[in-house]
């Protein structure tokens, strides 16, 4: 019979670097690890002081992926408790998923703790809503292709600027030219609001306004190539609208509609 698997690799979202955007569950993950691997440029140090004193701390921009899974090998073997901390959120260009696979080949234990996403904190620094009603109702995260990994066909960014709804581009600030033509060739108007964001959440962080026609100049002037996320689509400046959830014409389980405010969203085609 095989042995029973010890110990455990937490894979934790530190969010977009500032150390006060962890979540509980993150601080714990890394207050009971005996080993700790973080992404020390992309994650501010003030994380650590989560981690007990006596635990081991290596810095992962130093690590290949044999490097880390060798620590959860010794992990699984001496009955460690790693914590592997990524930026932003597990789920997204994280390198997670190949982690996990490894892990399970080991036969180690494993948990995901979810971290805020560089979107959403971008989202928050701009206090831009990215979906309004009547303007758009989804948000596309993608990346520019041509860079070290390939995007799989039909995933171009030019075809996801089609739906005209919000998008949030990553990884791409060093070919902000290239962005801007497929923005442009998906259908974006010039005038298309963008919200540019560099080292978000840090102290130097920088949040700039711009449009798709400005794009460019913009992460020229303030020599962006790293570190920066694009947020754009006509809901970043969307003014007049309003949520049918909280409308008065709007029933659920918990609050009854006013009859005539109910039948002046059906006469505008609303679902009530």
């Amino acid at each position: 019979m095989a042995d029973a698997p010890t110990g455990k690799v937490t894979f934790v979202g530190a969010g977009p670097g500032a150390a006060d955007l962890l979540t509980f569950r993150a601080a714990r993950a890394i207050g009971d690890a005996d080993v700790v691997i973080w992404a020390a440029s992309l994650v501010q140090a003030e994380i650590l002081d989560h981690a007990r004193a006596d635990a081991q701390i290596l810095d992962s921009a130093t690590m290949s992926l044999e490097d880390v899974v060798a620590v959860y090998e010794r992990a699984h073997r001496d009955g460690l408790r790693v914590a592997r901390v990524h930026s932003g959120d597990p789920a997204l260009w994280g390198g997670t998923q190949e982690q996990l696979d490894r892990c399970e080949a080991i036969g180690i234990a494993t948990e995901v703790v979810p971290g805020v996403s560089a979107f959403s904190a971008v989202a928050a620094l701009a206090r831009r809503e990215l979906t309004i009603p009547e303007v758009a109702q989804s948000v596309v995260l993608t990346r520019l292709g041509g860079g070290k990994t390939p995007m799989p066909p039909g995933e171009e960014v030019r075809e996801f600027a089609r739906h005209g709804t919000t998008m949030a581009v990553f990884l791409s600030a060093a070919r902000s030219g290239q962005l801007v033509r497929e923005l442009l060739e998906g259908g974006y108007p010039t005038s298309t609001p963008v919200v540019v964001a560099y080292q978000a959440t840090w102290p130097e962080e920088l949040i700039v306004r711009c449009t798709v026609g400005t794009l460019e100049e913009t992460v020229k002037e303030h020599r962006l190539w790293k570190h920066t996320l694009f947020l754009v689509g006509p809901a970043l400046d969307a003014r007049g609208t309003r949520s049918h959830l909280y409308h008065p014409g709007h029933f659920h389980g918990f609050r009854k509609a006013d009859p005539q405010a109910r039948r002046e969203l059906r006469e505008r085609g609303a679902s009530t």
